[in-house]
């Protein structure tokens, strides 16, 4: 088979699970695609199911202590905590870092509100701490095309809460000297590479074989066939011309779970145009405040802490919303103790109390009844209020000339 057979996409595309796999992990209790998570469980997904369905890797014992023996750094919190569980090719990327050879990060917002939530910051932080441990560039993709064409917005109202995204991002306190953030809509304009890359993509993968993945129907408009191109395309350092020439540098992509179809669809496009995979590592999915059976939405105002919400409404929408793991009647509960799998106060302390001992302590005090449901949720509320807060005192520096810095056509300076 010659190369340009490759490139007309006329070997079959394998994927690394089969099609109807890739696009949703779909049983008895739980369905999760790029757009639906749902669990019939209090605790949520499964995610030692959702690894065997996705064939992905656990982020086990072994590969955090090669990530600190290679960075020399304790690992993150998320990362230490099972937030950050599943990976592909990670070791991959550390072999890179050992033998002095670059990779680079990408990760992304689907812009669909003026401001973010808090779910959304978990792939941002675990990403700032990578770059910042391995001295690497970082390019960050707004798909405000993508939600155009899913949310049905105007392309102006969607490039517009891709800017007030990005300033949310950038208020996380990343180094604009390795940094750059693009929004889809806008960057294709600017740098032709990107397109010619969606194009070698879009060659390479049939109408059937997109379908099969995503799960599209013949109703769909067509514009949402060929998004899944344009998320693939920040794999490929040659959409970057201006940061990484024509080298074909190796990239690692943090983000959740549910965007894994889009990814295993580009490690086995990439190969055949001459790229390597990227590699993975995917977080967990911060709950809903009703309940790990969904995660927070932007369309849910009840659902989410937002990174606008002031003191008063965080508090009130934890007392008011958040799921309890505690029991009917205080008896009970000193008697029975909460369940910490459940309690959704609890998992907001997981993700954003760094503290491992305290942690641990109020694990034990609500799991055997010391600690009432009442006294976790104020301790939520005490620990995301000031997080909440800060960045808003960040958000306020971003001004519309260091978020035009950031978007700019530039050469990155990292080792």
């Amino acid at each position: 088979m010659s190369a340009e057979d490759v490139v007309n996409g006329i070997e079959a595309i394998s994927l690394e699970k089969n099609p109807e796999d890739v696009c949703q992990a779909e049983g008895e209790d739980d369905y999760v695609d790029p757009w639906t998570v749902t669990s019939k469980s209090d605790a949520g997904i499964d995610y030692d199911k959702l690894i065997k369905r996705f064939g992905s890797s656990k982020v086990d014992d072994e590969i955090l202590a090669r990530l600190e023996k290679v960075s020399g750094k304790p690992c993150h919190h998320l990362l230490r905590r099972g937030i950050f569980f599943s990976h592909r090719d990670l070791h991959t990327i550390l072999t890179l870092k050992e033998q002095n050879k670059p990779f680079f990060l990408y990760t992304g917002r689907g812009p669909s509100s003026d401001s973010m939530h808090l779910g959304h910051l978990v792939p941002f932080i675990i990403t700032k701490w990578f770059q910042e441990t391995f001295d690497v560039p970082l390019v960050i993709q707004l798909t405000d095309d993508e939600k155009s064409l899913w949310k049905d917005l105007k392309v102006e109202e969607a490039m517009r809460m891709a800017r007030e995204n990005a300033k949310d991002i950038i208020a996380l306190g990343f180094d604009v000297r390795k940094t750059f953030i693009f929004s889809n809509l806008d960057f294709m304009g600017r740098c032709p590479a990107m397109y010619q890359n969606i194009i070698r993509i879009q060659r390479c993968i049939t109408f059937n074989q997109v379908k099969g993945i995503f799960g599209f129907g013949d109703s769909d408009v067509i514009g949402k066939i060929g998004f899944p191109a344009a998320q693939a395309v920040p794999c490929m350092s040659t959409t970057f011309p201006f940061i990484f020439g024509n080298r074909k540098v190796q990239c690692l992509v943090p983000c959740a779970i549910d965007q894994d179809p889009y990814f295993r669809m580009t490690r086995d496009v990439a190969p055949r145009l001459g790229f390597p995979k990227p590699a993975l590592i995917h977080s967990t999915f911060f709950p809903a405040l009703q309940g790990a059976k969904s995660k927070m939405s932007a369309s849910d105002q009840n659902s989410a802490i937002f990174l606008t919400d002031t003191p008063k409404q965080i508090k009130s929408k934890i007392n008011k919303h958040a799921f309890s793991g505690g029991r009917d009647t205080v008896e009970e509960h000193r008697a029975l103790g909460g369940n910490t799998d459940v309690d959704v106060p609890y998992q907001l302390l997981k993700f954003f109390l760094e503290d491992d001992a305290e942690l641990e302590q109020i694990r034990v005090a609500y799991s055997t009844g010391a600690m009432l449901s009442g006294e976790i949720k104020k301790k939520a509320v005490e620990t995301l209020q000031p997080i909440v807060e800060e960045h808003q005192k960040r958000r306020k520096l971003v001004t519309d000339e260091i978020l035009n810095e950031f978007m700019s056509l530039r050469k990155l300076d990292f080792s």
